[in-house]
């Protein structure tokens, strides 16, 4: 019997108090080859009421530059304590400026999916980061996957490529599970069995709550090919693929794409009766428009349980 992904509502804001032992926050981001300052700023926030910060970027520029300026942007409340970078596929850890002392387990890994993806900004695959904070264990893994509406299969079957691969030759066997797993990335699952205008129609009527049945990743979870057990947190913004750069207006290219979430964050706890985790926001950020895709941000607050 599969559960597929349970859907669970956000509570109100983290006040970042003792209430919780780790706070996280979530970003993933396909920046299109694009670099604009000022909307990386605006990605990682000024209000940084956070322990760890997990930013997973997809069709990323050169990692050098990225890098220092993450670094460079953070510097006053978060240190940088690991990082993975495959070409366009990027994952960096951030943590406030004593998290060293937390630490005792930090790993890295990548499995690549072959080819560039038509160009190498596009690199197809998964990097992760494998670390334990404060006794908790937690992996965190940004994947790009195939593109287009046909490729479910495909994309189911990248899925299950990555879980086998990751971690398989670098870790002891005998290694602590982790007790938090978290997917990130660009999934690029579409909608199935709507066509554009419709879908677009519902999204400007405020009705794109009802698109939610059709969305592929939704459905290959239900069916129990996908991430069984696994929440994410309510669908409530917009698809944030496929935007024309410099606006908020859905694709006017002569494909004509339709609308999709293809930008997603999940995660999954292994043992709720040792771990809790509260989901305080799972959102895009619509003021972005320098990608052709919105940024999508999660705040993931974790407690102990005695």
């Amino acid at each position: 019997m599969h559960e597929g992904i349970r859907t669970v509502e956000t509570h109100e804001c983290c006040e970042f108090s003792d209430e919780s032992d780790v706070c996280i926050s979530i970003i993933t981001w396909n920046m299109n080859g694009q670099l604009v300052s000022e909307d990386l700023e605006e990605v990682v926030a000024r209000k940084r009421k956070f322990d760890l910060l997990v930013i997973g970027l997809q069709e990323a520029p050169k990692e050098r530059i990225i890098s220092q300026f993450l670094q460079d942007t953070l510097h006053n409340s978060h240190v940088l304590l690991g990082n993975i970078i495959m070409q366009s596929l990027q994952l960096y850890l951030f943590g406030r400026a004593n998290s060293q002392l937390f630490i005792n387990e930090l790993h890295m890994d990548k499995h690549s999916l072959g080819g560039f993806g038509g160009l190498i900004r596009r690199k197809k695959g998964a990097v992760t980061i494998r670390v334990s904070y404060k006794g908790i264990t937690m992996v965190f893994i940004n994947c790009h996957l195939a593109a287009h509406a046909d490729k479910v299969q495909e994309r189911n079957s990248q899925l299950r490529e990555i879980s086998q691969s990751l971690f398989s030759k670098k870790l002891n066997p005998f290694a602590r599970r982790a007790r938090l797993i978290v997917w990130l990335g660009d999934f690029n699952y579409r909608l199935q069995g709507i066509g554009t205008y419709p879908a677009r129609d519902m999204i400007h009527n405020h009705l794109h709550k009802l698109l939610r049945s059709k969305d592929q990743l939704l459905r290959e979870a239900e069916r129990g090919q996908i991430f069984d057990g696994y929440y994410e947190g309510t669908l409530e913004f917009k698809p944030t693929y496929k935007y024309d750069i410099g606006s908020s207006k859905y694709d006017t290219s002569h494909k004509v794409r339709a609308p999709a979430w293809t930008d997603r964050i999940l995660f999954k706890v292994e043992d709720p009766d040792q771990l809790s985790a509260t989901l305080h926001c799972y959102d895009s950020i619509d003021s972005i428009d320098s990608s052709d895709h919105k940024p999508v941000k999660a705040h993931l607050c974790l407690k102990i349980r005695n």
